[in-house]
């Protein structure tokens, strides 16, 4: 060549070997290109590193790296990121899976951290506990089902257990905000993981409308001012974003979860509604149903490019049951009567019910995972539903309807506490690596001619007369710099 260029490093005596073999490698490609296109202008350019740890300890996955570089690549890493990067680097319905291009930030071959591992989806399983506390209440207080000689020993058991339950899970979401604050923060930005966000709020709604008679028969109304001011201003940023949020749009992000920003509109109406309040109650009704009707039509007025859920998460289906299953009850403790507007929000969620019932085949043939405690929360409110349906409706149809629904959502709720309980302490498998908070910041540059190798790289620009660029990647030198 013309231009005779050499790179030079400075190595410990431990590795002349690797170095010599990078050399030869590096100056093979150098005479290859220069067989193919003849003599050019050349000129070295050196590219950055990859990206280390995120939220891990760099020592232990990182130990080559010197302190200094760590401190620079947490700094980039840990930068905010935008709803299209989540596009970007996922797919999939719920976005979690890592396209093929992309490179996570994280030891793919490494067991993360418990705490990382532990998502915000993990509410779901209180939903679950709670929502089961209420029926039995309902069960036990209901005149129509009075034959069956319940009282509130079961409601009182099971509130305790959603109880620790939702203290657990708290605590321990909570030492994750505390440690790793930025995979806490990249699941509220996630646009579909921001939904699971009001779990606990919900959650927190349901333990005061499952409280046993033998705790406290009356709740303060300041209480309900209290829990329901946070899901007000969730909400204020979920919808506003539904409405005009670019790629959080509405029309981008529809998937099942989003009921869960719905639902607590209709189980603060009913909270509010029980505590004697009219306006407040009033207004969240109003709010939940008119985007309740919003998102039903979008969920199924989704354009046919759009992919369809996976089997692992078809159980979220079940959560177009549970808002107008929550909002009949609502209505019926606003009106103070299982009236017309009831059996319409009733009958909704009844027809909702058993056309996925049915589909038997829609709701088998996959592995256990956190998704399943979808099954539970709906089943447990539609069945409540039927319940406060039965003592308004007496007979013989309703009360067995009431029966065979309640028993079919326990023993929902007791397999897939089961199954939690199996998979988390005895095949360890409930929380595996979360590869949706780990995406790098920036999206990996596409390479033509060699696999972008994983200690990093430096590239050559190859230019010809005309001034047309042709990126080629050559294998690394350890501390490569132009001469």
């Amino acid at each position: 060549m013309n231009n005779t260029r050499s790179a030079s490093s400075s190595v410990s005596p431990a590795t002349p070997d690797l170095l010599d073999n990078h050399r030869q490698s590096s100056c093979g490609e150098f005479s290859r290109l220069e067989k193919r296109m003849g003599p050019r202008n050349m000129t070295f350019h050196s590219k950055s590193m990859p990206r280390g740890s995120m939220f891990l300890d760099q020592e232990a996955f990182r130990s080559s790296h010197d302190k200094s570089s760590l401190q620079e690549e947490d700094k980039e890493i840990t930068e905010s990121l935008p709803a299209d990067r989540f596009f970007d680097a996922l797919h999939g319905p719920e976005l979690e899976t890592l396209k093929e291009k992309e490179k996570i930030v994280l030891p793919e071959d490494k067991t993360w951290p418990f705490l990382l591992r532990f998502p915000i989806t993990s509410y779901g399983m209180c939903l679950g506990v709670s929502s089961q506390a209420i029926m039995w209440k309902t069960l036990a207080t209901t005149n129509a089902e009075r034959f069956l000689h319940l009282t509130q020993v079961v409601n009182h058991v099971l509130w305790w257990i959603s109880l620790v339950l939702l203290v657990a899970v708290s605590i321990t979401y909570l030492f994750k905000t505390i440690f790793f604050f930025q995979a806490v923060r990249r699941e509220f930005k996630h646009p579909i993981r921001v939904n699971f966000f009001f779990a606990p709020l919900i959650s927190v709604l349901f333990m005061a409308l499952g409280i046993p008679h033998s705790i406290t028969s009356n709740l303060p109304s300041m209480l309900w001012y209290f829990l329901m001011a946070p899901v007000l201003f969730l909400e204020m940023k979920i919808y506003g974003q539904w409405m005009s949020g670019g790629q959080r749009r509405l029309s981008k992000v529809a998937n099942p979860t989003n009921h869960l920003a719905i639902i607590g509109n209709f189980a603060g109406a009913l909270l509010g509604a029980s505590m004697g309040l009219e306006e407040g109650p009033m207004f969240f009704f109003a709010v939940g149903l008119a985007y309740y009707l919003v998102l039903f039509v979008t969920l199924y007025q989704r354009l046919p490019t759009n992919e369809t859920l996976p089997k692992e998460l078809h159980p979220v289906f079940f959560l177009f049951v549970a808002a107008p299953a929550v909002a009949s009850m609502a209505w019926t403790q606003l009106c103070g009567s299982f009236d017309l507007g009831s059996r319409f929000y009733y009958f909704i969620s009844l027809f909702l019910y058993f056309s996925l019932v049915v589909r038997i085949n829609f709701f088998r043939g996959f592995k256990f995972s956190l998704a399943w405690w979808a099954y539970t929360f709906p089943m447990t409110a539609v069945a409540t539903a039927t319940i406060k349906y039965s003592g308004e409706v007496t007979g013989v149809a309703t009360q067995v309807l009431s029966i065979v629904m309640s028993g079919a959502a326990t023993l929902m709720v007791i397999g897939v506490l089961v199954l939690t309980v199996v998979h988390a302490f005895v095949k360890c498998d409930l929380f595996p690596n979360d590869v949706a908070i780990a995406i790098s910041a920036e999206q990996p540059k596409q390479k033509k001619w060699f696999k972008q190798l994983k200690n990093g790289s430096f590239g050559l620009k190859v230019s010809d007369k005309e001034d047309n660029q042709i990126d080629v990647e050559a294998p690394p030198l350890l501390n490569a710099h132009t001469v």
